[in-house]
């Protein structure tokens, strides 16, 4: 595809520098015709790790950007525990992923667009509402929802057009 990055943005503070950080991940994701999501992990200022979607690539259900985000966070800090890491996400993540992130202790969550069908921190369920009795994660939501919506519509849009066109052709 070798198109470029969609988005002209000026981060206006640390959150919105971050999701940048995971747009460009999620546009990754778009360009090898994955669905266009994407992560970074944060800690004391500095992304450590970053993700996108790669279920098709590696056929994978699994392979979700936060997912794999989790996973290359726990081996840069070779540790599972993610204590005092920011996760910051295109979309509302998943139940999976946010059973994830309870899992790997993850602080603070920060997404972008909500997901109604899947969204588990309030638009399908709110997995972050439930008291856990070991870790809580402090969520925030709507970072750059605009942009993030936008590279999904646009790829799913994009992507009823090849089917409609391979049936109709």
């Amino acid at each position: 595809m070798g198109e470029p990055f969609p988005f002209s943005i000026k981060p206006e503070n640390n959150d919105e520098k971050f999701m940048l950080e995971a747009l460009k991940e999620a546009w990754k994701a778009y360009q090898i015709d994955e669905v266009p999501v994407g992560a970074v992990l944060v800690k004391e200022g500095r992304v450590i790790a970053r993700g996108h979607n790669q279920v098709e690539m590696l056929k994978d259900a699994t392979a979700h950007a936060e997912m794999l985000c989790i996973t290359a966070g726990e081996a840069a800090m070779e540790n599972w525990r993610l204590n005092e890491t920011t996760l910051y996400c295109t979309i509302e993540p998943c139940s999976m992923c946010a059973g994830a992130m309870l899992l790997a202790r993850v602080s603070n969550l920060i997404w972008g667009a909500p997901d109604i069908r899947h969204g588990a921190n309030g638009s399908w369920v709110d997995l972050f509402a439930i008291t856990h009795p070991t870790h809580a994660i402090a969520t925030k939501r709507g970072v750059f929802e605009e942009c993030s919506a936008r590279l999904l519509q646009d790829f799913f849009q994009r992507k009823r057009k090849e089917k409609s066109k391979k049936n109709n052709g």
